[in-house]
């Protein structure tokens, strides 16, 4: 073990050593009303320290601290205004609460950012939520997470409308994705497919932290996408959904039309709560504006997709929860039309004739996660104890590469299981601070090997054990202050192995075969946070942040195109992310403006640059610096109306001279062009609700071209395109909801941004033209 691992250790046992220490109790309790209704969910917390409570179902609650002196209580739940008392510590005491309904819900979320409850209002750093109720809005729409994700998160870059994920990066960088904490991505050999992990049904919201976090572990150098899933919210015990969707392309009907259904149940009884939910979805033919087959490489068109999901739990008393869930999710393509490529030259788009795709189905061939969780509250000092262990394991399955591997073809699949235990304690420091620490223990076995079991990239064997701690401070009431510190220890191990000889369309060798010596690779990094928000004027609550980003990059990529036959030539130096934020938020009544600049610095890159010679892509490992900005609105001028609109902008450059002069542009992969997004929801009825949603994609021509007319890979130009879409909810009773949803409203006819940087003939693919979507939903 590292000497700061050791020192990380011996401070770790030094602050848990006080709280044996026997402390005067001061118990608070009450009821939180909302006119003659008890609230159930609402927060009960102490200002500037760990200690939570969530009222029950008649609005009660229990909390106690150690605290002395003055304490600051406040209540809060999501539509109504927080509310804040001050009282004196000491014995017991009673304090109810009346919360009025609040006219809007800006900044009034809790996230966890920092893996503890926290308000919003509280991060030093761009963070964005994405509330059940905005899922139903996209849903109403599509599904595609993708595509809900790139409409609604500035800084996130387009979807591609596909499987894949490819060039979907947030703030030039690749990002994290995690279901409940669960980690999916797979840094070992990144397939970036991780984004279509589970079904949006099962999602109680989204959490998106912008910006390299190491808060989470290896991964998340442009940030982390963490999907929140379902917990039951009513007493009885048994209540349900029932829903059905019917799609299909308006710009042209034949073979398009695909379905939905959706099943839910959930409840509680005495002390055990459950939430069971099922979706199945088939989709038609996808038609672009011209009403022509989207090409059928990665197309989300003609795919099946369906998601179990199961989470029990048992709550023993007000102080301690444990929790079981279990999901699975598969998205497998299963087209009756084979590729025809497309021209970037021409502008012909990719398409697809009758005909037996090569190969197996291709998208994720099941993606299972398993999580037992354990929460125990106010334990000894008022140190609450979260721990949780859980299996995670995904197949994804790729395109059939034509005459690449040895001389004939092949289709790679991408094999993943974690193991993971996790151990986190919050500790309240006086009555202004909070102490969060604990460990993070994972194991990783990550392989791509060929569908038909010759070895491409082989087994690569990671353990990775991380200590970390973070404090939070609040001085003078209004200034908070954060800083954290974590030391990531890697080995991965990899046994010896042979490549495969890499061909080309005629059989010509381009990568001769190589025995390759096996080893261990080791890494270690102590990476650091600090952050300050001031929360004194509403009309401007500035704040600012440095954080640290970890990640061992795709060594998978390294290692099957080894042209050593030594692990330890191959260069595969992780990469630590250097991220620098500064922003503020301000909120007059009914609006509320978040601006955020931000510059994100590594010395080893990660850019996959093409190479003509040998037809590869290899990645470029040159210092750095990608900068940019993002802006957010939202405005209610009726009660009855909300306004949306936001820009994101980021640009990035590398130092190939290493002589810290970034001269180079990053290409179209990492840096996506500007965007803007916006929304408009009204609600002319009670029972009625009407949302335009408008995404644009902006011009970046940073490239020169070459003699041929085409871009190097990767840097292709990015002309601009405007889509719209529209969804609308009518409430036919209590219980039954009717949905229309339409996707690109005008029927633009464009090609994504992927397609025009990509400019592969086989992805070379148009968007989706006009498409519809009709539901109808009903819960008991």
């Amino acid at each position: 073990m590292s000497t700061s691992t050791n020192l990380f250790v011996a401070i770790l046992f030094s602050c848990l050593f006080p709280l044996v220490a026997s402390a005067q109790q001061t118990v608070i309790k009450g009821v939180v009303r909302s006119g003659r209704e008890p609230l159930r969910y609402a927060t009960v917390q102490m200002k500037g320290s760990a200690t939570a409570v969530y009222t029950d179902k008649d609005g009660k609650y229990n909390i106690e601290t150690s605290q002395s002196g003055a304490v600051v209580l406040t209540a809060s739940l999501m539509g109504y205004d927080t509310q804040s008392k001050t009282l004196q510590a000491g014995g017991e005491q009673t304090v109810d609460w009346l919360l009025t309904p609040s006219s809007r819900e800006l900044g009034e979320v809790v996230v966890s950012a920092s893996r503890k409850p926290e308000m919003l209002d509280n991060i030093p750093s761009s963070v964005t939520v994405l509330s059940r109720k905005t899922l139903e809005y996209n849903m109403a729409v599509t599904t595609d997470i993708t595509q809900i994700l790139a409409n609604e998160v500035p800084g996130l870059a387009p979807s591609a409308q596909t499987n894949s994920n490819v060039g979907q990066s947030l703030r030039g960088r690749s990002v994290l994705i995690m279901i409940d904490g669960i980690p999916q991505s797979t840094p070992l050999r990144n397939g970036e497919v991780d984004l279509r992990s589970i079904d949006p049904a099962v999602l109680e919201r989204i959490d998106v932290i912008k910006g390299a976090t190491a808060i989470y572990g290896n991964g998340a150098a442009g940030g982390l996408i963490n999907y929140i899933t379902l917990t039951p919210k009513e007493d009885k015990a048994i209540g349900g959904k029932t829903s059905v969707n019917l799609t299909g392309s308006l710009a042209g009907l034949k073979n398009s039309v695909g379905g939905r259904i959706g099943q839910l149940l959930h409840g509680k009884s005495g002390k055990f709560d459950y939430v069971v939910n099922g979706v199945y979805e088939r989709t038609g033919e996808w038609k672009d504006a011209k009403g022509q087959l989207v090409g059928p490489n990665y197309s989300l068109g003609e795919t099946d997709s369906y998601n179990a999901f199961v989470k029990l739990g048992y709550t023993p008393n007000r102080r301690h929860r444990i929790q079981l869930m279990y999901n699975l999710y598969s998205s497998l393509q299963n087209s009756n039309y084979t590729l025809v490529n497309g021209d970037y030259l021409t502008g012909k788009p990719a398409t697809g004739v009758l005909g037996k795709q090569a190969g197996s189905p291709t998208g994720i061939n099941g993606n299972h996660n398993l999580q037992l969780s354990w929460h125990a509250d106010s334990l000894i000092g008022g140190t609450s104890l979260q721990t949780d262990a859980y299996y995670e394991s995904r197949d994804d399955i790729f395109y059939v590469s034509l005459g690449r591997f040895e001389g004939g073809d092949g289709q790679s699949h991408t094999l993943s299981k974690k193991k993971g235990f996790r151990v986190l304690f919050n500790s309240p420091i006086g009555n202004k601070g909070s102490l969060s620490y604990g460990t993070d223990l994972v194991n990783d076995i990550t392989s791509q090997p060929l569908v038909d079991g010759r070895v491409w990239v082989p087994e690569m064997n990671m353990f990775n054990m991380a200590p970390f701690a973070e404090t939070q401070w609040t001085l003078m009431d209004d200034l908070i202050v954060k800083g954290g510190i974590r030391v990531e220890n890697v080995k991965i191990g990899v046994n010896d192995y042979t490549t495969l000889r890499i061909t080309n369309a005629s059989g010509a060798t381009i990568t001769p075969s190589f025995a390759v010596k096996g080893g261990d690779l080791n890494y270690t990094a102590t990476l650091f946070n600090v952050g300050l928000r001031y929360n004194r004027l509403p009309l401007f609550s500035p704040y600012a942040s440095f954080s640290q980003g970890f990640s061992v990059s795709d060594v998978g990529l390294a290692l099957r195109d080894a042209k050593v036959n030594d692990l330890k030539k191959i260069n595969t130096e992780a990469v630590q992310v250097n991220n620098y934020e500064l922003g503020f938020v301000s909120k007059m009544q009914q609006f509320r403006f978040e601006l955020t600049g931000f510059i994100s610095t590594s010395r080893l890159g990660a850019e996959m640059i093409y190479d003509a010679q040998t037809d590869l892509f290899n990645v470029n490992r040159t210092p750095e610096r990608i900068y940019g900005f993002e802006a957010a609105v939202q405005y209610r001028p009726l009660s009855n109306l909300d306004l949306n609109a936001s820009f994101s902008y980021a640009e990035g450059k590398a130092d190939t001279g290493r002589a810290n002069h970034y001269d180079v542009y990053l290409n179209n992969r990492r840096i996506a062009a500007p965007k803007i997004g916006g929304s408009i929801s009204y609600r002319p009825l009670n029972t009625l609700e009407v949302q335009l949603h408008y995404t644009g994609i902006m011009k970046r021509d940073r490239f020169e071209k070459l003699p041929s007319g085409l871009y190097k890979g990767n840097e292709g130009i990015v002309k601009p395109y405007h889509l719209f879409n529209l969804n609308a909810s009518y409430r036919v009773t209590r219980s039954t909801l009717l949905t229309l949803g339409v996707e690109n409203l005008f029927n633009t006819d464009y090609f994504p941004a992927r397609s025009q940087w990509f400019m592969i003939p086989g992805f070379y693919a148009k968007g989706k033209g006009a498409a519809f979507n009709i539901g109808i939903s009903v819960s008991y």
